[in-house]
């Protein structure tokens, strides 16, 4: 049984499924084998496209329009198709972009391979893009991640303070914009560096050099 599934961006009335649903009775599928969503395809919660794929079976076949009206992504696209290939559900996209496709045919199943393979080369680059950036970014002395909420600078004052008896700790924290466990983290209540406190001088440390260097560097 071909099962269709229809999408168009706004759910405003501005944009009609009219085209892709001619198109869909025009390849054989019954209107009571229609769904549709208003939504854009970058959103997770989309009920006629769950209530799409809930209704296929095996020997199904899942019939769009264009490529685009299935998936938010590529990724997300093979992902889809491959959980439908799972359930022995085919696939198929009768205009645009990938109107090769269909996973019940040879040269379509052969298509999809192609689509598959450009979804892994893309997310390859991606990771490869990150590490290096990540790499060239620690050799500058930075890292990736959240930013420290506690910097060298709130670490000295913390110590001066953490050694005075008057010191309150909770009035302490509201000033340097940290909690108490982050506070006893890097000191002890008498105001002495704890690993983290040595390990965040040291950080700080070597950003100071690095930049030293490149000053020096620039200078010459």
């Amino acid at each position: 049984m071909l099962v269709g599934y229809m999408r168009v961006s706004k759910a405003d009335g501005s944009q009609a499924t009219d085209l892709q649903r001619d198109a869909l009775v025009e390849a054989g599928i019954g209107p009571e084998q229609l769904y549709e969503d208003r939504a854009s395809g970058k959103r997770d919660d989309r009920p006629g496209l769950d209530a799409c794929l809930r209704a296929l079976r095996a020997g199904d076949t899942l019939v769009v329009w264009k490529l685009d009206r299935l998936g938010r992504s590529l990724a997300h696209l093979i992902d889809t198709v491959n959980k439908l290939n799972s359930r022995g559900v085919g696939f198929r996209v009768l205009a645009g972009q990938g109107a090769s496709i269909d996973t019940t045919t040879a040269n379509g199943r052969l298509m999809f391979a192609f689509f598959a393979a450009l979804a892994e080369f893309e997310r390859e680059l991606i990771v490869e893009r990150t590490q290096a950036g990540l790499a060239a970014a620690r050799a500058r002395g930075r890292n990736g991640g959240r930013p420290f909420k506690m910097t060298a600078a709130k670490l000295r004052l913390a110590q001066a303070a953490m050694g005075q008896p008057e010191t309150k700790v909770g009035e302490l924290c509201a000033e340097l914009g940290i909690t108490r466990q982050t506070l006893y983290r890097h000191v002890t209540p008498q105001g002495e560096l704890r690993a983290d406190g040595l390990k965040l001088l040291a950080r700080k440390g070597r950003s100071v050099m690095i930049a030293a260097n490149g000053a020096r560097e620039q200078a010459g």
